[in-house]
């Protein structure tokens, strides 16, 4: 699907969806519980939809919403044959949480999915898995992995993504015997697994954390059957607090101000870039100042940021941005500092691609009048429509159907509070 916008700004009250990251947790361990539960506020993106359909795949009993799920027949069957091979679609998350956890319930497990995902690294595992003594193959987009987790000492390194640790934490728990994860390097993305700890300790699991690089888990425990509410998205949320940041008169509601979302930096972020704290009534165009200054934000704990603090840093007058410390966007859907790059500029922007960091010079406003791709990543089209609202020509947007892997009526919201927008199917 093509979307062309015809510039123009964005106003009223907006509810971002479920927070992604924490329904994957909750998701999973209500699966690796023993009994029922009922989850609140579930939005069936493609990426939910893939962590749901492989808890099914592993025995878990969930309904096609998502909404009640009964894991006692995941843990009681673990001596099962292993499932078929689970389809993860285009998501790290799914892929990257339920490896260990396979392992931990029957010993084995094979995985696919779509776009890059099966290309995006999983070394730190193969780390363990070569020092535990575990099997894995990668052929043809599938990979198998063989051997049971056994209780120890789990070295990996903290740098390359949190979602190893993350997976790990679920599994461990399982086993019987007690287990520590040592992080060989600094943590980076902190506000992820202090997510994945907040969920376990809902559930009744105990993980002991220094705080630094050791986590200890305790064996055989039970995931005690809860029912919850799965809070709004900042990592979403972004995308219109960048748009507020450019004059957009938006009432962002629905975000919970104690959340673990390592994503609620962007109410810092925008305040870097806008020069003013976040208010309720944010939507006033910072006033532009003499010169020009400098603003360093580093995104190491929230690389998703990077694509809409770029565009709101792109449309900040008299300001350079330096985005720092964010290689491990080259390992996203697609390269995130190459295609943030690429768009923006199409776009009239000036921004400078480094291995680990984009430099962006603000300006007022965008050429526009251009087709820019979505590059089959959500979170880059998205970016390409906030940017679109300061665009001085029409904006078309290719494969923008792409945001349904995290913000599936993103189209619908931004129509609503006023956007321009054409849809059209792309030709065959």
């Amino acid at each position: 699907m093509n979307v062309t916008i015809t510039p123009k700004k964005l106003a009223g009250a907006i509810t971002p969806p479920p927070s992604k990251s924490q329904a994957h947790r909750l998701i999973i361990a209500a699966a690796l519980s023993d009994g029922f539960c009922h989850l609140s506020n579930v939005s069936l993106s493609e990426d939910i939809q893939a962590t749901l359909r492989c808890m099914r795949t592993l025995d878990a009993d969930a309904s096609a919403d998502g909404t009640v799920i009964r894991g006692a027949d995941l843990v009681d069957g673990h001596e099962d044959p292993a499932p078929t091979v689970m389809d993860c679609g285009e998501s790290g998350s799914t892929l990257r949480f339920l490896i260990p956890v396979a392992l931990a319930l029957k010993g084995k497990g094979s995985f696919t999915g779509h776009g890059r995902l099966m290309e995006r690294p999983q070394e730190p595992y193969f780390e363990l898995f070569r020092e535990k003594g575990i099997a894995w193959s990668l052929e043809e987009s599938v990979l198998t992995v063989e051997g049971r987790l056994t209780p120890g000492i789990y070295a990996i390194r903290g740098d390359v993504s949190s979602q190893f640790i993350t997976g790990l934490l679920y599994a461990l728990p399982l086993l019987d015997g007690d287990s520590e994860i040592h992080l060989t390097t600094e943590l980076e993305s902190r506000g992820y697994v202090d997510m994945t700890l907040d969920a376990l300790e809902r559930f009744g699991v105990e993980v002991e954390y220094d705080g630094a690089r050791t986590f200890r888990v305790k064996g055989n425990q039970i995931y005690r059957h809860q029912d919850l509410t799965i809070e709004g998205d900042w990592s979403n949320a972004a995308f219109w607090f960048a748009a507020a940041g450019m004059g957009c008169e938006l009432d962002i509601q629905g975000l919970n101000p104690l959340s673990c979302q390592g994503d609620m930096r962007i109410a810092a972020h925008y305040a870097a870039l806008c020069g003013e704290e976040l208010v309720r009534e944010a939507g006033e165009t910072p006033a532009a100042r003499e010169g020009r200054r400098t603003v360093e934000l580093d995104m190491s704990q929230c690389p998703d940021l990077v694509p809409p603090v770029a565009a709101l840093a792109a449309l900040t007058p008299g300001c350079d941005t330096h985005l720092v410390n964010a290689a491990r966007l080259r390992i996203k859907e697609s390269d995130r500092l190459a295609t943030v790059t690429d768009v923006l500029n199409a776009l009239g922007a000036q921004v400078e691609e480094y291995p680990d960091s984009l430099i962006i010079h603000g300006r007022a406003s965008l050429a526009g009048g251009v087709t820019v791709s979505g590059h089959n990543d959500h979170r880059i089209a998205m970016m390409a429509a906030i940017a679109a609202i300061r665009c001085e020509a029409p904006v078309t947007i290719t494969g923008a159907e792409c945001v349904k892997k995290s913000y599936p009526n993103f189209w619908e919201e931004y129509a609503r509070l006023g956007g321009a927008i054409r849809r059209e199917e792309e030709a065959v």
